[in-house]
């Protein structure tokens, strides 16, 4: 079977929730990465065979978004694209499938990405279709409702959202309000020390963005970071949940972002002038009980390993998406004496943010610059996933 190379990742910054790309569409923000891309690597677009992108609030405005981006950004027409979701797996289940698509010869170049504009979602009704005889119809909030409903009640009962499941996490693992909030402000100041070493800038695509009076204003930073943060002021803030570990400073943030690679057969990357960063070498995906979703990344990993033949300790250098500080700490305390200085070493959800669909992908290029920088082996990304699931994958560095 081929390998699937990764090729040129790369991302927008990550926007805050309202914050400076609040008014950047979807298709533009995964436009903008795509573009660059085919900039850096010079291929011909007529040579993508396919363009796979994941987002998970998906509606009506930019329907089957892989292929709106791939016109977005000017493509041929005759490029396909398509549209998936696992949640916040999302962004790297669509790495996976582009690779899939490559190892079984279905395609030799497929471009694939994540994106989410979290501050775009919007309110919905169910009820005024066919109309109401009586009352009003109710307006849902598709974040919080995608969260409440990521499970059948009738067999798992009613979980409120994902800070339950957290919470769920802290009490079955005894992670305390310390703990989560001295791993949130180390994610901080992780993130803050890679910019400030200028670490981040080879994989950022800054997006211009219009103003209503005045020049466009050039977007080219993470805004989540808080460089000033520490545990004695992340103690300061109130639990989500009364009497709870979570809160808005050791909790992952709402984004908006977007980020792409090519995937691409090895047997293809010299004829077409371009250079391998990582290889794909296994991915697995797990089902754990939805209560408890953010220890999904245990089973799936387990999994992987299995089929792999190694083991977390052979990992050079581990992601674990920030849902929640107690979160990674239960993932963590699971696996059992996993050095922390390779786990996030640049911070993830809690201080770069969460842009669900992008945000696997957003991993990924993170990962792989960084394995590059440090010349290591083995990355292995790992994601916890609303309604019950994992799903993990390893990385080898070209």
């Amino acid at each position: 079977m081929r390998r699937a190379a990764i090729v040129t990742p790369l991302r927008t910054p990550v926007g805050r929730f309202g914050g400076a790309l609040k008014d950047v569409p979807v298709e533009r923000l995964g436009a903008a990465v795509v573009n660059a891309i085919l900039e850096r690597t010079k291929l011909d677009p007529a040579l993508v065979e396919d363009v796979v992108f994941a987002q998970s609030y998906a509606n009506s405005e930019t329907p089957c978004v892989g292929r709106w981006i791939a016109l977005e950004a000017g493509l041929p027409i005759a490029v396909p694209g398509m549209q998936l979701d696992r949640r916040c797996g999302g962004g790297l289940q669509s790495i996976v499938t582009a690779a899939m698509m490559v190892q079984t010869g279905a395609c030799d170049v497929v471009l694939a990405g994540g994106v989410e504009s979290m501050s775009n979602i919007e309110h919905y009704t169910t009820g005024v279709r066919w109309g109401t005889r009586s009352g009003s119809p109710i307006l849902y909030d598709r974040l919080d409702r995608g969260r409440e409903r990521s499970q059948p009640v009738h067999r798992f009962g009613h979980i409120s959202g994902m800070i339950e499941t957290a919470e769920n996490l802290s009490r079955k693992f005894a992670i305390s309000r310390e703990a989560a909030d001295a791993y949130a402000a180390r994610s901080q100041q992780r993130a803050a020390a890679a910019w400030a070493e200028g670490r981040m800038a080879a994989e950022i695509v800054p997006v211009s963005v219009a103003q209503k009076r005045g020049d466009a204003v050039l977007v080219a930073r993470d805004e989540g970071i808080r460089a000033d943060t520490t545990a004695d002021s992340l103690a300061a803030l109130r639990p989500v949940q009364t009497g709870g570990t979570v809160t808005a400073g050791n909790a992952a943030q709402q984004n908006d972002a977007a980020a792409a690679c090519l995937v691409v057969a090895e047997d293809r990357l010299e004829a077409l002038g371009l250079t391998p960063d990582a290889f794909l070498v296994g991915w697995a995906a797990a089902g754990c009980e939805p209560a408890e979703m953010g220890i999904g990344p245990v089973p799936a990993t387990a999994k992987l390993m299995r089929r792999l033949g190694l083991s977390v300790a052979d990992m050079d250098l581990i992601e674990i998406n920030e849902a929640f500080a107690c979160q990674v700490l239960s993932v963590l305390q699971s696996w059992g004496g996993v050095d922390e200085e390779r786990v996030n070493v640049n911070g993830s959800g809690i201080s770069l943010g969460h842009p669900i669909g992008a945000t696997g992908v957003r991993i990924l290029t993170t990962l792989v610059h960084e394995m590059k920088r440090r010349g290591v082996r083995y990355g292995l990304e790992t994601m916890c996933i609303g309604g019950g699931q994992g799903v993990a994958a390893v990385f080898e560095r070209a």
